[in-house]
């Protein structure tokens, strides 16, 4: 029996030191806040790994620490770079990360991967329900929207079509682009439109040879300079953030559109806990998502008014896209990417 119950003790320390921040996460004593702010400045500083761009993640670490003296140290890369970090480091026993916010599919992922804990915060309740995985490992704390960027010097706003079917047109060859991940773009049309209307529209899109560029802040950002004079799979945010600086670029939410919900979580591991609790917290609450909407960033705070996402649009799904992910690459990569 000795050796089984040695078996069971490291089972159940083992438990024990996965668990070790969940009492914190979910507390929901009437001293939760006050305390939690507390014990966050004494750790006095958190990891952030994100691909929110820097000019967006800089202003909204900064706005924290102001507020709270802590410190934000962030990394910024493309979500499927902080998959990756995020990943490797789990398999090497470091534990660099407290906060992730990045794209939802690849929130998912990494919850699958159960690098995040289910956490209790009091701005949970100004989120749309639907919105909010089961598992509540992550929750959505902003909206991409798809839409059609165009620069402003080269291409006329009446000039574009009313929907997508309409850049098949001839004269557009040469002159559109796409990202070269967005394949869950193309799997959310597929689904609105039936798989055999809408793959036969991917193919004519494929004969049209768009120009793709890997990464949506690029893509607005050539957009802008005129290197491409319109981009299809443009995030409204980036397109809007370029215009508020003055760059002839505008955007228009073409029908179907479809938005793309971004997460946040905290790490299961995270090395500043407190930290990371009160950083989320920050990032739901009115002020955070506030300031994400100053940036041209869609909240999805109920808390707070904004005229982006006034309009009809379409939810990709992240649970079934990730699960439906290798069938979807392939497919995009065999139209778009393959020479």
């Amino acid at each position: 029996m000795r050796p089984l119950v040695l078996v069971l003790a490291f089972v159940c320390i083992a438990a024990a030191a996965q668990d070790k921040n969940d009492a914190l996460y979910r507390y929901r004593g009437p001293d939760r806040d006050a305390r939690l702010l507390e014990r966050a400045r004494q750790e006095g500083t958190l990891t952030l790994y994100t691909s929110l761009a820097p000019t967006e993640s800089g202003p909204l670490g900064q706005a924290f620490e102001k507020k709270t003296g802590v410190k934000v140290e962030i990394w910024r890369a493309l979500s499927e770079k902080v998959v990756q970090r995020a990943v490797t480091e789990a398999q090497g026993r470091r534990h660099s990360f407290d906060v992730i916010e990045t794209n939802a599919p690849e929130m998912e992922m990494l919850a699958r991967e159960k690098l995040f804990s289910a956490f209790h915060s009091p701005h949970l309740a100004d989120l749309p329900a639907a919105a909010i995985p089961k598992h509540g490992q992550w929750v959505p704390d902003r909206v991409n929207f798809f839409v059609v960027a165009f620069n402003t010097n080269k291409v006329k706003r009446e000039e574009l079509p009313a929907d997508y079917r309409g850049f098949l047109d001839p004269k557009w060859k040469g002159r559109i682009a796409l990202e070269a991940t967005d394949a869950e773009w193309m799997a959310t049309l597929v689904r609105l439109w039936g798989a055999k209307d809408a793959m036969a529209y991917f193919r004519k899109l494929a004969e049209m040879k768009p120009d793709m560029r890997k990464g949506h802040v690029l893509l607005a950002e050539l957009i802008a300079a005129g290197e491409i004079p319109v981009g299809l799979t443009a995030y409204h945010s980036n397109a809007e953030s370029l215009k508020k600086r003055g760059a002839p670029i505008d955007w228009v939410p073409m029908n179907p559109v479809v938005g793309r919900p971004q997460g946040v979580a905290v790490g299961r591991d995270a090395p500043h806990p407190h930290a990371a609790l009160a950083f989320v917290d920050f990032i739901l609450s009115p002020e955070g998502q506030g300031i994400l909407a100053s940036m041209g960033r869609a909240p999805v705070s109920n808390k707070v008014q904004t005229r982006l996402g006034k309009f009809d649009y379409t939810m990709v799904d992240p649970v079934t896209l990730l699960d439906e992910q290798d069938k979807w690459v392939k497919e995009w990569e065999r139209l778009f990417l393959q020479k």
